[in-house]
């Protein structure tokens, strides 16, 4: 059942997949409306769950589900990852590399490889200051506080080596 995201409670779980480039802008609207029926038929033991979908700066799949109705089970969890396996390979993206980081910088969306991101901080390209996105939050609540932080106050201040 799709829901809205306004209706969604904080406690809604979340999955956040970055892709390593973004989507063609050509291709964004055609990925959203399939995450929008994917999420749309999206069940769990054959009772359909309240969730979300959506395409964020072309390069964000967030996936969200109320459990409240019906929680995310195994089996649904390997649905979703087939359909985000499906097109990540239609498409020609990875969304599975958690060694990509996502920051902004003079309000675009840059994605670099964990040795490049450092490198970056390092060179004085981004800093403690930079925003970055949090793939890692893990439910609305989280999302909407704290999804785009500081790098000093997120864990990939871990990643730049120092």
């Amino acid at each position: 059942m799709l829901a809205t995201y306004e209706i969604l409670p904080e406690t809604t779980r979340v999955w956040i997949y970055q892709a390593n480039q973004p989507f063609q802008e050509s291709q964004a609207s055609t990925v959203k409306e399939e995450i929008n029926a994917f999420v749309e038929s999206w069940t769990s033991h054959n009772r359909n769950l309240k969730a979300y979908g959506d395409l964020l700066h072309d390069r964000f799949v967030i996936l969200m589900v109320d459990e409240s109705m019906a929680g995310a089970s195994g089996c649904s969890i390997d649905k979703s990852v087939y359909f985000l396996k499906n097109l990540q390979a239609k498409y020609g993206v990875d969304l599975f590399d958690r060694m990509n980081f996502s920051f902004q910088k003079e309000g675009q969306v840059f994605t670099l490889d964990r040795n490049s991101f450092s490198q970056a901080y390092k060179n004085g390209e981004i800093d403690d200051n930079t925003l970055v996105f949090d793939t890692l939050v893990k439910n609305k609540a989280e999302f909407d506080k704290a999804w785009v932080k500081p790098l000093k106050d997120s864990w990939h201040k871990r990643m730049v080596g120092i």
